[in-house]
């Protein structure tokens, strides 16, 4: 799994143009996994904090509970494709940070909480480029790669910047 500072080295503009679309907003949909194997999604926000990329909760929420199971997830930006912006979404797995002094000095204070810092598998931004539908993906292990599908069309794998 890749912190979100690794990603960020290895996929610095990508990772800016991801950033930019979590921090403009401040709600977004977190998938997790429930214990029936059933998939769960839950309003969540996320936090950009000392080169890790977090998200927290209420303790016992049934989404921390989720995450403590099993740390797959996926997180989806609120979108602004439609408004000539992009979608963004990252996936991996939610490694929760258990000690009681990191965590109040993570959130700021010593109320009782979940905190999890989310190690990426995928990221992925999606955008429209005049009649094309552009996607780009960085794999843990991968890298980055561009894809287009022009006209509604086949998809194409373009060069990046």
């Amino acid at each position: 799994m890749a912190t979100w500072q690794r990603f960020s080295e290895e996929a610095p503009v990508l990772a800016g143009k991801i950033k930019e679309r979590f921090t403009a907003e401040k709600s977004h949909v977190l998938a997790t996994v429930r214990r029936d194997g059933s998939p769960r999604v839950s309003g969540s926000e996320v936090d950009f904090r000392e080169q890790d990329l977090l998200i927290g909760s209420m303790i016992n929420a049934v989404k921390a509970e989720d995450l403590r199971r099993d740390g797959r997830f996926a997180i989806h930006a609120a979108s602004a494709i439609d408004e000539g912006g992009a979608d963004a979404k990252v996936a991996g797995k939610a490694v929760e940070i258990t000690d009681p002094a990191e965590v109040a000095r993570l959130q700021g204070d010593d109320e009782p909480a979940h905190v999890f810092r989310l190690d990426l598998t995928e990221v992925v931004l999606t955008w429209v480029e005049g009649n094309s539908l552009m996607v780009e993906v960085w794999k843990e292990g991968q890298g980055s790669k561009r894809l287009a599908r022009p006209d509604n069309g086949p998809v194409v794998e373009v060069a990046l910047d």
